[in-house]
């Protein structure tokens, strides 16, 4: 069995990176057909998905097949409206076109990705009905917190309500697009799908890839024998072969311009102060634009770049002193941090969640207190005035990198838990 090689449906609800997830789903591809694996992809039609040629057993969009995120979505139309609750609660398109891509490829498992709000539950119907085991990553905290990140948007604030007591407490709180409705919307889902429909039974083994995610996944109640760690791993393709790294005096951050990820601590963390600072993201609610304009008469050296596709990104990884993951939020296993290691730069991060894990104090970077700007000015002063230390943090970091967030520790650890699921399938069935 463990020399086989494996077909494997991979679903996620996009087959185009936006992000972190996107990227691990392509580099996880890449890695698993590297080894002689077979990986199909079941995902959602979108004018900018990678060319694939199963793409005819795609979902259909949810709107014009231009969204990206859900406030893209035309709310006022009823044909999307009701195709946006189904796709929350249950989708029969879902459930018939899963099944029907099991009919024709038969797989051997299926590793889902992404699948809530946008694709739905009925995958795992799908699956069970045709006898094929289920490996779940799970890379947020969307199953058991209404905003996935046990954040309060209004109060701005850690919040654990919802593990530890009623999905009420996100309806009551707005946690879902500072909305009634939708918070409602999203809770009633999360709690259909973990008591009607029983979505945890219907999962064979689930990998995450934050320890301090799983122990939060344990500490909720979801069968432990079935939790596996499995960080992710730096793709060393995405880095340029000639790349020269260098330490230029300014710190960097990638990633959404939003106030849960910390951005307003950032911005007064380098305000008024002669230290430079790039901004490298997005914003969805507009929080990049009152930022600039409340910055946009003191004195500062801050810049926002706006989007970027990664290998734009590449070049400032590659010059900057180092990053900062600032969140105020849980995050569950940053990729700019492993990304940040790769190019030889150390992290400034938030004293909290698994943060604490993947930046260590006085070895790969440093932590602050949680929205502490002027705890942050302080680590970013001692490494802008230190580009030895930065360099020193940096190679440690990059050790990191290669000693446990490498592919063949990823891979390794990955196959096993498919190997281990097939064959406690194959002992049921009698095989």
């Amino acid at each position: 069995m463990t020399d086989k090689k494996l077909r494997i449906i991979l679903i996620n609800y996009r087959f185009f990176v936006s992000g972190g997830p996107e990227r691990y789903m392509f580099n996880v591809i890449d890695l698993l057909e590297s080894k002689g694996h077979e990986v199909i992809p079941f995902s959602i039609k979108h004018k900018i998905n990678a060319p694939s040629k199963y793409e005819k057993y795609f979902m259909s969009p949810v709107g014009k097949k231009n969204e990206i995120y859900f406030g893209d979505q035309e709310k006022t139309n009823p044909s999307t409206i009701l195709k946006l609750f189904f796709r929350m609660y249950y989708s029969f398109e879902a459930k018939k076109k899963l099944t029907k891509l099991i009919e024709d490829v038969k797989p051997d498992l299926i590793y889902v990705l992404y699948y809530q709000n946008k694709i739905s539950p009925s995958i795992f119907d799908a699956a069970k009905k045709m006898n094929i085991p289920v490996v779940h990553r799970i890379s947020d905290f969307g199953q058991i917190c209404a905003n996935v990140q046990f954040f309060r948007p209004k109060q701005k604030d850690v919040c654990e309500r919802c593990m530890k007591g009623s999905k009420i407490n996100a309806v009551v709180n707005k946690c879902v697009y500072d909305s009634y409705v939708y918070s409602a919307l999203k809770a009633g889902s999360m709690a259909m799908a973990e008591h009607v429909f029983k979505i945890w039974n219907k999962i064979d083994a689930v990998v995450i890839p934050s320890a301090f995610t799983l122990k939060k996944f344990a500490e909720y109640g979801f069968p432990k024998h079935k939790l596996n760690y499995v960080p992710t791993f730096f793709n060393f393709n995405i880095k340029p072969d000639d790349a020269t790294i260098e330490y230029k005096p300014f710190a960097l951050f990638i990633g959404r311009v939003e106030k849960e990820k910390g951005l307003g601590t950032l911005i007064e963390a380098f305000l008024n102060t002669k230290m430079h600072l790039k901004v490298i993201g997005f914003s969805n609610t507009g929080f990049d634009e009152e930022l600039k304009a409340y910055i946009k008469d003191k004195p500062h050296n801050i810049e926002f770049l706006g989007r970027k596709n990664f290998p734009e990104i590449v070049p400032y990884l590659q010059t900057c002193a180092f990053t900062v993951v600032p969140s105020e939020c849980y995050d569950n296993f940053p990729n700019t941090i492993l990304e940040s290691y790769g190019f030889k730069k150390p992290v400034i991060a938030t004293r909290i969640g698994s943060l604490i894990d993947m930046v260590d104090e006085g070895e790969t970077g440093l932590l602050f207190n949680w929205k502490d700007h002027y705890h942050l000015r302080e680590k970013a002063e001692i490494l802008l005035s230190n580009m030895e230390l930065c360099e020193e943090y940096g190679e440690n970091g990059y050790q990191k990198v290669l000693n446990e967030y490498s592919e063949e520790a990823h891979y390794n650890k990955l196959i096993a838990i498919f190997y281990a699921v097939l064959q406690k399938q194959q002992k049921t069935i009698g095989v």
